[in-house]
């Protein structure tokens, strides 16, 4: 058995050991390409690999855990340790990492007082029973167990959340108590009011930064007791949101230097060696001033991209890891392929509203409520109902709703609102709301002909005379209010108001309308679309298209022309796609597809569709 000991340095087996790792989250990269990442951290010369594990995807519903596939954290430490490398685990509850809730279950929020991150005893109980089933999976694989594992770290940037150091030592402590034995790390930013915040007895700090490597030392310097210094987050590179302008990029001279003064001074965990892919529904969210949504791209401007390919960083940053280790020959076992498929034309289509019985089963209710009272953590949300008393709509208002609803007449779009607009009361034009229901259009006609109006001029006298006498009332027309969960907030104290959906109510010319059917939406059930119904133009629906492969390539979906919405390959949600960019191209790697026929499904909410797709050789990620 070994031993790793933190003492004036790291020291492996009693000599002195130089952490020089990678952060590589491997739930956002396939399975079958854990082999070829970890050769070419291995062949940079780095001697660890760091990971988080998320929370939300291991326990998707409390008491239910998932560990197979792209969640087997087990195949992923023994692949690691195969290749001969060093692992850092960190299981925080929280891992930011601009995913969904910081990795936090959603499930959590289903307590309407819930706190986060704090001696709040069920959150307390909840991260216990996470703990007492996923510490067994990792305990035995520590160094000193005849493992690979040399550090694990209790919480994530926790002086940046809070201060409250009762917690701080539960999180230590019940590690210790599931059994682990290798020292314990924080990391937070270079502050010394973060490390005062987040530091804790038995616990060597570490800090997150990507710049002033000798300035950030110096704060760290002052918590480590003399022991060891290390970045444990070297931010190469930056995310995007969506609508940002363009891909996020380091500022490689900059980096490399930082790199050089890290590895003279202590020792380094680059964030992202490859950042991978928010797969699904999993980007997380920042909201500052306004929402901003994570792309569905973790390129990250990290070493490797994120389908993995080598890139001048990788190329400068070994130039430099060369000083101080020796860089190692490694062949890479894993061929992997790029390929254009060509353009596919779209072969099937149908409006959700045809079958969105089959998809869920709506829940009958005179108000509206969240996403997370129906114990539903992602995707989106359908509320209908009937305009049963109102005289058209000629104001509107959802209250505490997120992210972003397109709401419906009869089927027909009558407004999109996204964040902030979701705070404010709308005015509808009568055209607008006139456009959207056949019944209120002839009787409006009815109307026309009896006061001798002209058509330029109907909406407006409409609008005076008919609402105001409530002609309008009763024709019961469908109303629709399709809410979107844009990824929940993953930084911060927004945190404990992420529950999705319409949260209060929906208000319609100054009254709160009631009788509700509320539909759930996670779309983990595509293979109950039935194509044969009905399509309609300009409402959500799913796209049906299909290509033959006789090899098994990474390919990237071109959706120019289309508005928003998801993509599934093989019934396997890929992530969303937006036309605000900057991500032009979903990245599908070759392990996803089959030989032989494959199925693309797109689903699109704002009505902008084109009839083809196209699957190309090369990203863009903005």
């Amino acid at each position: 058995m070994s031993r790793f000991e933190i003492k004036d340095t790291f020291y492996l087996d009693g000599k002195p050991f130089k952490v020089i790792s990678g952060s590589f989250h491997y739930f956002r990269t396939v399975p079958e390409y854990w082999v070829d990442r970890l050769e070419k951290l291995k062949a940079l010369g780095c001697n660890t690999v760091e990971t988080y594990i998320p929370w939300n995807l291991c326990e998707p519903k409390r008491g239910t855990f998932v560990f197979d596939g792209m969640l087997d954290i087990e195949k992923f430490i023994q692949t690691a340790t195969e290749l001969g490398l060093y692992i850092i685990i960190r299981p925080s509850p929280y891992i930011c990492a601009e995913w969904e809730f910081g990795g936090l279950p959603a499930w959590l929020l289903k307590d309407r007082n819930m706190r986060l991150r704090v001696s709040y005893k069920p959150f307390l109980d909840a991260v216990e029973e996470y703990y007492n089933v996923l510490m067994p999976k990792l305990t035995k694989y520590q160094v000193d167990n005849g493992g690979n594992i040399i550090l694990m770290q209790v919480e994530n940037e926790y002086g940046y959340y809070a201060n409250d150091h009762e917690y701080m030592k539960f999180m230590r402590d019940l590690m210790k108590k599931n059994g682990v034995t290798v020292p314990l790390i924080s990391s937070d930013g270079p502050y010394h009011e973060s490390f005062r915040g987040g530091s804790v007895d038995g616990v060597h700090p570490t800090g997150n930064f990507g710049s002033k490597t000798e300035e950030r030392f110096d704060v760290i310097k002052d918590y480590a007791n003399g022991g060891p210094l290390m970045c444990a987050e070297f931010w190469v590179g930056w995310f995007d949101h969506w609508g940002n302008g363009g891909h996020m990029k380091g500022n490689l001279v900059q980096s490399t230097e930082d790199l050089d003064k890290m590895l003279e001074l202590g020792n380094v965990s680059i964030y992202m060696f490859q950042g991978g892919t928010n797969f699904g529904f999993t980007n997380g969210s920042n909201y500052y001033n306004e929402l901003t949504p994570d792309v569905t791209s973790y390129d990250y401007d990290g070493i490797l991209t994120e389908d993995g390919q080598i890139t001048e960083k990788y190329l400068k940053y070994k130039e430099v890891i060369s000083k101080y280790a020796p860089i190692p020959e490694v062949k890479f076992s894993t061929q992997i392929k790029r390929r254009s498929y060509g353009k596919l034309t779209c072969t099937d289509k149908v409006s959700l509203f045809s079958v969105i019985d089959d998809l869920s089963t709506p829940v009958h209710l005179p108000y509206t409520v969240n996403m997370e009272e129906l114990d539903q953590s992602y995707g989106y949300i359908l509320y209908r109902s009937r305009l049963h008393s109102e005289a058209g709509i000629a104001k509107l208002r959802l209250w505490e709703t997120a992210d972003r609803a397109n709401v419906f007449v009869d089927e027909n779009p009558l407004i999109t609102l996204y964040d902030r607009e979701l705070e404010e009361e709308h005015n509808i034009p009568m055209e607008k709301y006139l456009a959207c229901s056949e019944a209120a259009r002839n009787l409006a006609g009815k109307f026309m002909m009896e006061k001798g109006l002209s058509p330029e001029n109907a909406a407006e006298a409409i609008g005076e005379a008919g609402l105001s006498t409530g002609s309008f009332a009763g024709l019961n027309e469908k109303f629709d209010v399709l809410v979107e969960n844009m990824g929940r907030v993953n930084f911060g104290p927004r945190m404990e108001t992420q529950r999705k959906g319409i949260g209060r109510c929906v208000q319609i010319n100054g009254h709160i309308h009631n009788d509700w059917d509320i539909y759930t939406l996670p779309l983990d059930n595509t293979d109950k679309i039935d194509f044969a119904k009905e399509y309609k133009e300009n409402t959500p629906a799913f796209y049906k298209f299909t290509f033959e492969a006789d090899e098994k390539c990474d390919t990237f979906l071109d959706f120019e022309g289309w508005g928003k919405g998801v993509i599934f390959i093989n019934g396997f949600n890929l992530g969303r796609f937006w036309e605000i960019g900057p991500q032009k191209r979903l990245y599908i790697p070759g392990p996803l597809l089959k030989e032989g026929t494959n199925e693309i499904i797109v689903f699109e909410t704002d009505g902008k569709v084109r009839d083809t797709i196209e699957l190309k050789d090369t990203h863009d990620i903005g």
